[in-house]
């Protein structure tokens, strides 16, 4: 359980940890390559086999999360084939409740995420999590990823909050790394980002399956 006492703000990830990643891990597994497939006139394997060490190489950059750099490197609509796919956007079991008892106790809750802003647009369209937020941070607006270092540096120059008494919540160690290099002091790993997919422990970070385990006690409790 995080020690609420001393958090004043809460950075949050998007997909895979208030999202279920089901809807990502959907989209570049199956029909992205399917797709692309489909466009080269190549058969699905040969497809998944030219993409792997692309996908390799920039993995972890900002490229990963830029759907404007794929649709060009793929020669696809990648913004259109998500929105074949939207009925698989699903916010996570009690991610919104979590949520409201964060606001009503005072804490800030920020979104940080390495989302593309027409990615983070449709989701945000589809799931009204906008609506229960203080403050929506993409990594583009900084230029940098996450996993960078010093992304948790110039987000202080978006969004003022103080390292010692922030929680990060994230699915990605790395992100997690990196925060932990710069100096926020409570992190916390989703476990199981994809509902379709094993939960995956951390013995570097206290994690968690569900919100239920970590929400603050409601004043009213």
């Amino acid at each position: 359980m995080p020690d609420w006492n001393h958090i004043e703000t809460v950075l949050l990830d998007m997909d895979g940890t208030l999202l279920d990643l089901h809807f990502d891990s959907h989209f570049w597994r199956v029909l992205l390559p399917q797709r692309y497939a489909l466009s080269r006139g190549l058969d699905l394997d040969t497809a998944k086999q030219l993409l792997d060490p692309i996908f390799k190489k920039h993995e972890g950059t900002l490229n990963w999360y830029c759907l404007d750099f794929w649709d060009r490197e793929l020669g696809l609509d990648t913004v259109e084939l998500k929105q074949e796919v939207t009925h698989l956007i699903a916010i996570k079991d009690g991610a919104l409740e979590f949520l409201a008892r964060l606001r009503r106790q005072g804490k800030r809750c920020i979104l940080v995420t390495n989302a593309h802003p027409r990615s983070l647009g449709l989701k945000l369209e589809h799931t009204r999590l906008d609506q229960h937020l203080d403050q929506i941070i993409s990594a583009h607006d900084l230029g940098l990823p996450k996993e960078d270092v010093s992304f948790w540096r110039e987000l202080q120059s978006h969004c003022s909050y103080t390292p010692h008494t922030s929680l990060l919540v994230d699915d990605n160690l790395h992100a997690l790394r990196s925060a932990r290099d710069f100096g926020i002091r409570h992190l916390l790993a989703a476990c199981k980002p994809d509902s379709q997919a094993p939960a995956r422990t951390s013995d570097e970070f206290s994690w968690f399956h569900e919100f239920d385990e970590i929400m603050p006690p409601d004043q009213n409790d």
